[in-house]
C-alpha cells in the first residue's frame, strides 16, 4: 500500500471500533441491566485505552509526515485534516488518563442517575468534582497553555471559542429575554390536558420518524431516559420517551432525534466509517435537529398535518382547530427542564449551563457552590425558585460524562438552524403547501443537499456559509423568533 491507502485503511478500522464503543453506550441507555454498570465501565475503559492507542499509533504520524505536501482531492485533504486533528488531539492525553476518564465517567453515570431520582445532589458531587477534575487535566494538555474550555470546545466545535460564542450569546440573549417578557404578559393559547395512550403515542411517533426521512432498515426507535442519537452510517438508533399526560414530549424528542439520525444517514456513502463520514461538528449536528423539530415540526403547515394524525390517534382530545393546536404547540410556558422547553425559552437555559461550566472550568466556581449558583441564575432568567435538584442542576446527564463544552452547540446549532431556515424557505417557496401534507421531502432533501452529504467534507461553520450564502449570524434565529411569536400571541 502507499501511505495513503495505509493511512486510511487504520482510520477505518479505528472509525468501526468507535461505533463499537458507541453501541455499548447505547447499550447502557436502553437495555443494559443496572447491576451491570462497574463490568461496563471496565468495558468501556478497554475500548478506549484500544482505540487511543490507534490514534496514537507512530505509523499514523510517518504516513501524514509521507504525505505533507502531497496533491490530493478536496475529499483525500479533509481526510488527512481530520485524521492530522484526532492524532494531534490523542497524542496530548496519556493513555492512562483517557482509559481513566472513560472508566470513571461511565460510572459516574449511575451516580447521576441515583441522585437524581433521589432528589440529592450531595450524593453525586464527589463523583462530580472526580470527574471536573479529570476533564480539566486533560484540558491542560489539550490546550498546552491556552485556555482550558476552548480546548474542550474544540472537540465538539472545531474553530470556534469560549469568547466568540459569549459574544453570540450576548447579542441573543437580552432580546430573547424582552420577547419573553412580552409574551408572558400577553394572553397565552390553550393547553393540552388529557391522557393519552402510551403504546399509541409510539405508534405515531415512529409514523413521524418516516415521515422526516428516517429509514428504519439502518435504525430503530427505543425508549430512555434521556432521547439520543447514536451510531452513523448504516446504524443510526433514536431513542424517545412517553409520558401519558404529554405526547409532545415523545413526539417532539423523536423530530429533534430523527434530525440527528438523518444527518447521519444522508451522509455521502463514499465516506462510510472513515473521518468524513460523520457529523462535522456537534453545532451543526444541533442545527439539523432544531430545524427539524421547530422550523419544520412546529410550523404552521405541518402542525396543521399533524393534529388530523392526533384526532386519528386519539379521537376528540380538547383542541378545537388546527390554528388553536398551532398555537398550543408552540405555548411559551413555565418550566424547569432544557430538553421540554419551548423554542423561545431554550437558549436561556443554555446560556445558563454555558456560563456555570466555564467558571468550573476555569476554578473560578467550585461543586461545592453549583447548586447555589444554579438555582440563583435559573430564579434571575426565569422569574421563579428551582424546586428541587432533578428539575434543576441534576436534570442533565452531560456532566456526569464528562461532556464540557457541549452544551453551547445546542444554542449555535439554533443559530446555524435560524440561517439554514432563511436560505430554505428562500430556495423552497412551495414548502408549506407541501409541509401541509405531512411531506417534508422538500425539507429534508434541501437539508441533505445543502448540509448532510457532505459529512465532514468543510469545516463547521463553511457548511453553514455555503447553504447560507453568507457568515453565520444570530439575526436570522432573531427575526424568526420574533414573528413566529409575535403573531401567535398578537403583540
Amino acid at each position: 500500500m502507499n501511505a495513503f491507502d495505509a493511512l486510511m485503511a487504520h482510520a477505518r478500522e479505528t472509525q468501526a471500533l468507535a461505533q463499537v464503543a458507541g453501541r455499548l453506550g447505547w447499550d447502557q441507555e436502553t437495555m443494559m441491566p443496572r447491576g451491570a454498570a462497574p463490568q461496563r465501565g471496565e468495558e468501556m475503559a478497554a475500548m478506549e485505552a484500544v482505540l487511543h492507542a490507534r490514534r496514537v499509533d507512530a505509523r499514523v504520524a510517518d504516513w501524514l509526515a509521507e504525505l505533507e505536501g502531497t496533491d490530493l482531492d478536496a475529499p483525500a485533504a479533509a481526510q488527512l485534516r481530520h485524521i492530522r486533528r484526532s492524532h494531534t488531539r490523542a497524542s496530548k492525553v496519556p493513555a492512562a488518563l483517557a482509559a481513566r476518564i472513560a472508566r470513571v465517567t461511565s460510572q459516574a453515570q449511575g451516580t447521576w442517575a441515583d441522585a437524581r431520582g433521589s432528589d440529592d445532589f450531595s450524593a453525586f458531587a464527589p463523583t462530580l468534582e472526580e470527574v471536573i477534575a479529570l476533564k480539566r487535566e486533560e484540558g491542560q494538555a489539550l490546550a498546552n497553555g491556552g485556555d482550558v474550555y476552548d480546548a474542550m470546545l474544540s472537540d465538539y466545535e472545531p474553530g470556534t471559542t469560549g469568547a466568540e460564542l459569549e459574544a453570540m450569546f450576548g447579542a441573543l440573549r437580552p432580546e430573547l429575554s424582552a420577547l419573553r417578557a412580552a409574551v408572558r404578559d400577553a394572553k397565552a393559547p390553550p393547553t393540552l390536558k388529557g391522557t393519552f395512550d402510551e403504546a399509541a403515542q409510539m405508534k405515531l411517533t415512529r409514523k413521524l420518524a418516516r415521515a422526516f426521512g428516517y429509514d428504519m432498515t439502518h435504525g430503530r426507535v427505543d425508549k430512555a431516559v434521556h432521547p439520543f442519537s447514536s451510531g452513523s452510517g448504516l446504524d443510526v438508533r433514536i431513542t424517545t420517551r412517553t409520558n401519558p399526560d404529554d405526547p409532545f414530549n415523545c413526539f417532539y424528542s423523536t423530530i429533534h432525534e430523527v434530525g440527528h439520525a438523518a444527518y447521519e444517514q444522508n451522509i455521502s456513502r463514499d465516506y462510510l466509517l472513515t473521518p468524513l463520514g460523520e457529523g462535522v461538528s456537534m453545532g451543526v449536528h444541533e442545527s439539523q435537529s432544531r430545524i427539524y423539530e421547530n422550523q419544520i415540526g412546529r410550523s404552521r403547515a405541518f402542525t396543521g398535518w399533524l393534529f388530523g394524525q392526533m384526532k386519528d390517534t386519539f379521537g376528540d382530545f380538547g383542541i378545537a382547530d388546527e390554528d388553536s393546536f398551532y398555537a398550543c404547540v408552540n405555548r411559551v410556558s413555565d418550566g424547569y427542564i432544557r430538553t421540554e422547553a419551548d423554542e423561545l425559552q431554550y437558549n436561556l437555559h443554555v446560556l445558563l449551563r454555558f456560563d456555570l461550566e466555564r467558571a468550573l472550568m476555569a476554578d473560578d466556581l467550585q461543586v461545592a457552590d453549583l447548586e447555589a449558583a444554579w438555582n440563583d441564575r435559573f430564579e434571575a432568567d426565569f422569574g421563579y425558585p428551582v424546586d428541587k435538584p432533578s428539575n434543576g442542576v441534576l436534570q442533565d446527564v452531560h456532566w456526569s460524562v464528562g461532556l464540557f463544552g457541549y452544551f453551547p452547540t445546542y444554542s449555535l446549532g439554533n443559530v446555524y438552524a435560524g440561517c439554514l431556515h432563511e436560505a430554505m424557505r428562500s430556495a423552497l417557496p412551495e414548502l408549506d403547501s407541501q409541509l401541509a401534507r405531512g411531506d417534508t421531502s422538500a425539507a429534508t432533501g434541501w437539508l441533505r443537499d445543502n448540509v448532510q452529504s457532505h459529512g465532514g467534507l468543510y469545516e463547521p461553520r463553511e457548511v453553514i456559509a455555503r447553504a447560507r450564502g453568507a457568515e453565520p449570524s444570530e439575526a436570522p434565529l432573531l427575526a424568526y423568533l420574533k414573528e413566529k411569536f409575535t403573531g401567535i400571541y398578537g403583540l
